[in-house]
């Protein structure tokens, strides 16, 4: 085993978030965890029995990149949220960058907000180009596709239906707007700070 599950249990009892929710959505995290390990010790072996050439190895090789991907994003989901309201303050560098890139904090939010209301599934991250530094938000329709190459995620939202529809339904903005009232702006301060 390369990867083992990180323990998110601290945000169980988060306002807008019902635990039942919470459990179902690591339980899903845990599964992306099981199925990255799966794959890697599988390539492997297969690397060893010189079955690269073979189609189950292609197609193999390509789910890898989903599963890490949805292991990873999951991870930087949950580590940005927190169940103790942490405002954004303007004196952080984040804070001052969206001002810059989006001409307010309001113009940040804004699309970010829009960008995770379009229909569809998949996430919505805040990513920061360091060769241009510029900030994107930016829709990732599935784990593995829609990513900005050597870009670096910030503020990771979960888009898919397992994200909100025990509470919620089909009502995304409502979800939005409560994930965007637990979104950890220290854990975001301190992505950004690390670039830096």
């Amino acid at each position: 085993m390369i990867y083992e599950a990180k323990n998110f249990d601290h945000l169980l009892g988060t306002q807008g978030f019902s635990d039942q929710l919470l459990k179902n959505h690591f339980i899903l995290y845990q599964g992306y965890i099981t199925n990255t390990n799966k794959l890697s010790d599988t390539l492997l072996l297969m690397i060893k029995e010189g079955k690269t050439g073979t189609p189950e190895f292609a197609e193999l090789k390509r789910r890898f990149g989903w599963e890490f991907n949805g292991m990873r994003l999951h991870e930087l989901y949950f580590g940005n949220m927190s169940k103790k309201n942490k405002e954004l303050n303007s004196n952080y560098l984040i804070c001052k960058k969206a001002v810059a890139d989006f001409g307010s904090v309001d113009g940040f939010k804004t699309d970010f907000i829009a960008s995770g209301s379009m229909r569809g599934i998949g996430w919505v991250v805040m990513y920061y180009d360091p060769l241009n530094k510029k900030l994107f938000n930016v829709w990732i329709n599935e784990h593995d596709a829609g990513h900005l190459s050597g870009c670096i995620p910030l503020l990771v939202m979960d888009i898919f239906e397992h994200a909100y529809m025990l509470d919620y339904g089909i009502k995304k903005a409502d979800y939005i707007k409560v994930f965007m009232d637990a979104v950890d702006w220290e854990v975001v301060e301190a992505r950004f700070n690390n670039i830096n």
